[in-house]
């Protein structure tokens, strides 16, 4: 992270340095699952674990870091499938992995409402989104079935559907002309900011994830993957190092005075920062991410050995089967708020349901890293079902086939 060596220009149609080696980084799994774990830690209302995730210290939260590395390694995957098998077959394992979390968002949609139901909650079904799939399920599986229908927190799940869908023609188009792809990409973000463009959703509002603006973070993702090496040198500079620590500290006060009486900052400033547009990704929350992305390179170079930690491996291992353990995570902040437990004004109680959340999200992770070691692989997939050619003792951060992707 830290080498300032200047590399020459990639020529069109040169495959790009990422997809001829077979190495992998594994802090992509790590900050993949830490966001898996403050999603489920930031689902569960009123949680005093909320307060060791990144949105009560700034604007952004794990959606933004989810979103970008799902397009770095999006890009790191496809972009060698079709190395490997041609257009055709990274098509093909592109939709196929698409209706994966397609499936999985289906299955995911009735796992809500049996929760609920044996919830028996009337204010659960209100709150998850699930009462109108009781009242009339015919109309609201068929929205869900064309992605207008989405419970609590499952809505991020029909924007990687059409990510995956879509990803060959931006590869392509990446490939061929990164810059401008960025470009356009930036170009439809803000006309989404202009004119308020979004996606109707049903039974009546708009997607939570305004797929319009977050397709951004995955491009940007992509892009850096396959033209990042031209702003490498500016992005280890100690001016961006700077500049983006001083972002952070502004963030940090902004996010713990908004609320605070007597406020720390100008009511002015405030009106003018709050509410921040999360739907249509606000760009101090873009700026944020990206701002937190710079440092966070700098803090954990490449072969830190604190990646090697039990609580670090844990992380990647839930990183590597993001999909099961997000869905996982869904399930559980839902179950949670089930007045069985009752957790908004017992403390030990809260506490007690966010560790073992994380716990069993960690558990189902390595229990899936074992099966998967124990299935039969074909030639090219390695120990953890990862999609790329493997070497010894190599362990990949995607899967093709399985459930790695997001």
């Amino acid at each position: 992270m830290h080498d300032r060596t200047r590399s020459s220009k990639r020529l069109l149609g040169e495959t790009p340095p990422e997809f001829r080696s077979t190495g992998r980084d594994p802090r992509i799994d790590v900050c993949r699952g830490i966001a898996l774990w403050w999603i489920f830690l930031d689902h569960i209302p009123d949680n005093v674990g909320s307060w060791l995730t990144l949105r009560n210290y700034g604007f952004c939260d794990a959606a933004e870091i989810f979103m970008f590395i799902s397009g770095v390694t999006c890009a790191l995957a496809y972009g060698r499938a079709r190395q490997r098998d041609g257009w055709r077959g990274m098509i093909g394992r592109s939709l196929r992995r698409g209706w994966d979390i397609y499936a999985a968002f289906l299955l995911l949609t009735l796992a809500c409402a049996i929760v609920v139901y044996l919830a028996g909650s009337d204010r659960l079904a209100d709150d998850s989104n699930t009462r109108v799939l009781f009242e009339r399920p015919g109309a609201a599986l068929a929205h869900a079935a064309v992605l207008q229908f989405h419970p609590v927190n499952t809505d991020v799940l029909p924007v990687f559907v059409i990510c995956h869908v879509l990803f060959a023609p931006l590869l392509w188009l990446l490939l061929r002309a990164p810059n401008l792809t960025l470009g356009l990409s930036l170009s439809l973000y803000a006309l989404v900011h202009v004119f308020g463009w979004s996606i109707p959703s049903w039974p009546d509002g708009v997607w939570f994830f305004n797929p319009l603006a977050w397709q951004l973070p995955v491009v940007l993702g992509a892009w850096y993957v396959i033209e990042g090496r031209t702003i490498q040198g500016w992005v280890t500079s100690r001016p961006a190092l700077v500049l983006s620590a001083l972002y952070l500290a502004f963030g940090l006060v902004v996010a713990l005075g908004h609320g605070i009486k007597p406020p720390l900052l100008p009511q002015a400033l405030t009106d003018l920062l709050f509410p921040m547009d999360k739907s249509n990704l606000s760009p101090l929350r873009l700026l944020h991410f990206l701002a937190l992305a710079i440092v966070v390179s700098w803090l954990v170079p490449a072969g830190w050995q604190g990646l090697t930690t039990p609580m670090l491996r844990s992380a990647r291992r839930c990183g590597e089967n993001s999909l099961p353990i997000y869905c996982l995570g869904v399930l559980l902040a839902l179950a949670s708020q089930c007045d069985l437990f009752d957790i908004s004004n017992r403390l030990s109680m809260q506490i007690g349901l966010s560790l073992a959340g994380v716990l069993m999200m960690v558990a189902v992770a390595a229990l899936l890293n074992t099966l998967g070691t124990k299935r039969a692989r074909p030639p090219d997939v390695d120990a953890a079902g990862h999609d790329l050619v493997p070497r010894a003792g190599d362990r990949g951060i995607f899967d093709g086939h399985g459930a790695h992707i997001l």
